[in-house]
């Protein structure tokens, strides 16, 4: 069982997009997946097309009132397990704080869920900000992916991103496992590739061979409510996320 958080605190750069794709995936190889959506934005949740009328029935209510994170779950078809967001979702962190108990609570919710649902991965879509939602998936998490839009804007905000991982690791007394991916791959512009040359000299081998390459067919799923799989299964970009899956796979955790 893997636990992987998509995280940025720079939007735009495809995380949502590629929670929902490599869950798919999984699916394709006949893994079973359990989706998070940890944004009250609720990107993923309006994906799947079916949001809770109360916060009750999200997420926010496994911090509000301890309710076991597999009394929330709904089925997703094709997908695996959703738990969704809320708009509500937005006030733990007023209301809880950032305390030892807190950030600890979603890994132990998990604990306690896989017991009961042995073989399933977990993806966690995290919030862009660095607040107690997203700690607390980065806390839960085995890897953190984190998605870079092919330019330099984005190129600097992820090694931010990593500056911040890395002065958590004291804290966890963990190193905290992370793979970049560069997303939006368009190789038709020379600065793609420059950019990609850059994240190689600042990642090393924590940047992911596959690249999500700049692909109507990804940007057009979510918009139909499916994954890239059920929209456009021999477009590049489910190629793309397969490629992913089986990269992750083979490569992680590193030796």
């Amino acid at each position: 069982m893997a636990r992987i958080a998509v995280f940025n605190q720079k939007g735009g750069v495809a995380k949502t997009t590629t929670a929902l794709n490599l869950a798919a995936a999984l699916q394709r190889t006949g893994k079973e997946a359990l989706l998070i959506d940890m944004d009250p934005q609720a990107h993923l949740t309006q994906i799947y097309g079916h949001p809770p009328e109360s916060a009750k029935q999200s997420l926010f209510a496994f911090y509000q009132d301890d309710k076991p994170l597999y009394h929330l779950e709904v089925q997703w078809p094709g997908l695996g397990y959703l738990i969704p967001s809320h708009k509500e979702l937005i006030k733990v962190d007023s209301a809880f704080g950032k305390g030892p108990a807190i950030l600890n609570k979603l890994r132990h919710g998990l604990d306690i869920a896989d017991k009961l649902y042995m073989n399933r991965h977990t993806l966690i879509d995290c919030c862009p900000y660095l607040g107690t939602l997203s700690l607390s998936a980065i806390f839960a998490a085995d890897l953190v992916i984190i998605p870079i839009s092919s330019d330099f804007l984005s190129l600097r905000g992820a090694k931010k991103v990593g500056d911040t991982l890395a002065a958590i690791e004291p804290v966890l007394k963990r190193p905290i496992e992370r793979r970049y991916l560069l997303t939006r791959f368009d190789r038709r512009r020379s600065m793609t590739f420059e950019v990609q040359k850059k994240a190689k000299e600042l990642f090393g081998h924590d940047l992911l061979d596959t690249v999500i390459s700049e692909n109507v067919a990804v940007a057009e799923s979510p918009e139909h409510g499916v994954d890239i799989f059920r929209h456009q299964p021999n477009s590049t970009g489910a190629q793309n996320y397969l490629a992913l899956l089986i990269e992750l796979a083979q490569k992680w955790p590193k030796e």
